[in-house]
This record gives structure tokens, C-alpha cells and sequence, in this order.
């Protein structure tokens, strides 16, 4: 099995920074993309950044020169780092892994529990 947990979330002031952080472990081959992705009350999950296992990176229009993703391949971790924070980046924040279990095997999206960020204004 493989388990995807998130850590970092918080309550932060306006224009201040939280660091997100999740972690892949179980029985896992490799890794290709990671991401994260947001949920605020009332509006549908979107995604927030991607990041390849080769590095090249993707963000939504809103959060382009605030969050920075970045992972580490060989802790399976990814990393989400947010700046310049504003209450619309309020939302729970889950993060994923679409993971290969063997060499062979198809590639299997695993999700993480969800780690809650709140920016006041």
C-alpha cells in the first residue's frame, strides 16, 4: 500500500509564507508527477501546481510568482512553498502522487488526507 501524508498547513496573516510539505511511502517504484491541489468551501478542488519526475513545473494563473513546488526524488517528498499569501488562498490543500507499484505495473493516483490553510485578512 502507499500512504501520501501532508504536513505545513496553518493560519498565517495576509502577505505572509507557510511551507507545505507531503511525503510518498509504501511500496512504490517510482514516482512520475506530484501536485497539489485546493478545495475552498463551497467551490470545486483545483489544481493549485504540478511538478514532473523530471523537474518542469505547472501552476494556476493565481498563485504564478507567490508558490514555488519543488520535490526531492529521493524522499518521495514534494514541496509547496506560498508567499505573498491572501485570504483567497484559503482552502484545504491536498497533495498527490501518481505512483507506479512495480516496474510494469499502470501508473495509480494516491491522494493525501488534506492539510488546512487559513489567511486572514
Amino acid at each position: 500500500q502507499v500512504q501520501v501524508v501532508e504536513s505545513g498547513g496553518g493560519l498565517v496573516q495576509a502577505g505572509g509564507s507557510l511551507r507545505l510539505s507531503c511525503a510518498a511511502s509504501g511500496s512504490i517504484a517510482s514516482i512520475n508527477a506530484m501536485g497539489w491541489y485546493r478545495q475552498a468551501p463551497g467551490k470545486q478542488r483545483e489544481l493549485v501546481a504540478v511538478i514532473a519526475s523530471g523537474g518542469s513545473t505547472n501552476y494556476v494563473d493565481s498563485v504564478k510568482g507567490r508558490f514555488t513546488i519543488s520535490r526531492d526524488n529521493g524522499k518521495n517528498t514534494v514541496y509547496l512553498q506560498m508567499n505573498s499569501l491572501e485570504p483567497e488562498d484559503t482552502a484545504v490543500y491536498y497533495c498527490n502522487a501518481d505512483v507506479k507499484l512495480t516496474a510494469f505495473s499502470t501508473i495509480r493516483r494516491y491522494w493525501g488526507q488534506g492539510t488546512q490553510v487559513t489567511v486572514s485578512s
